[in-house]
């Protein structure tokens, strides 16, 4: 029964203020791009690099974020719909965000910086794959707030019933890719703190697609369905998108050892 589990009705909106909702899932994802902002400032002073740019660094990276991240919701999870109302696309505050479109928008973003700068492209993705991995768990901590990306029905003693879905105990998937980001955090985090030399180029983030993906891949399979089409595979359409983010972390991987063992 419902009340044998974790009820979770919450507030999406955190605070109003002159007539404006602040939602929680706004605070949580401007947390995570403050503190992603200070580790990168850190990263760039440890490592010696020009802090002045990051100004200019971090508009480059809201805007693909966010438009990366709307139409990836748009084109991947409902196409039919938003390739008939276009303008709808540009209706973020409707909710309606996709990671995978982000992924591409933050990889975009940093191409086009690194085209104004002397910066390495994979030396940018090495380092932004840290803060990256952080603000997945503030995204999907929002998500929890707003009663999204919830799992599917299940009778595990942990099981949360998001009130304002329906009465059925369920997987509550938000949390399991929150505590796995922040793991993947902590593990990049490490691996880049505790290298007596700068880590191969390409190294961290193929060690954040394979691990980041693939955590996504697994929690998948738990996940109340996302897209409005029905695929009729044994995989989702988050799971599909994540596989080319997997094989490409893979490939980096293998040649930043193959590289390695080179240099040995």
């Amino acid at each position: 029964m419902a009340h044998d589990y974790i009820i979770w009705n919450a507030d999406p909106t955190l605070f109003s203020f002159a007539g404006i909702d602040i939602r929680w899932y706004g605070a949580l994802f401007a947390t995570a791009y403050l503190l992603g902002y200070q580790i990168i400032h850190w990263i760039y002073q440890r490592e010696g690099r020009d802090t002045q740019s990051l100004e200019r660094l971090s508009l480059y990276l809201v805007i693909g974020t966010i438009v990366g991240a709307r139409l990836g919701h748009c084109l991947f999870y409902d196409p039919t719909y938003y390739l008939t109302h276009p303008l709808k696309m540009l209706a973020i505050w409707e909710g309606g965000l996709a990671s995978h479109g982000g992924g591409l928008g933050v990889m975009l973003a940093l191409y086009l910086y690194k085209r104004q700068t002397s910066e390495s492209y994979l030396w940018l993705l090495d380092r932004f794959a840290i803060p990256t991995a952080l603000a997945g768990v503030f995204i999907r901590l929002g998500n929890m707030f707003n009663s999204e990306i919830y799992g599917v029905e299940t009778s595990l003693p942990w099981a949360i019933v998001f009130k304002r879905i329906d009465n059925l105990p369920r997987h509550p998937a938000q949390l399991y890719e929150a505590i796995a980001y922040a793991t993947i955090f902590l593990l990049l985090l490490i691996l880049y703190q505790r290298s007596k030399t700068p880590p191969t180029p390409g190294f961290l983030f193929g060690v954040f697609l394979v691990s980041v993906f693939s955590s996504r891949f697994a929690i998948e399979f738990v996940k109340d369905k996302q897209a409005a089409y029905a695929m009729d595979h044994w995989v989702n359409t988050g799971q599909l998108l994540s596989i080319p983010f997997i094989l490409a972390g893979c490939i980096l991987l293998m040649l930043t050892l193959r590289s390695r063992n080179n240099l040995t």
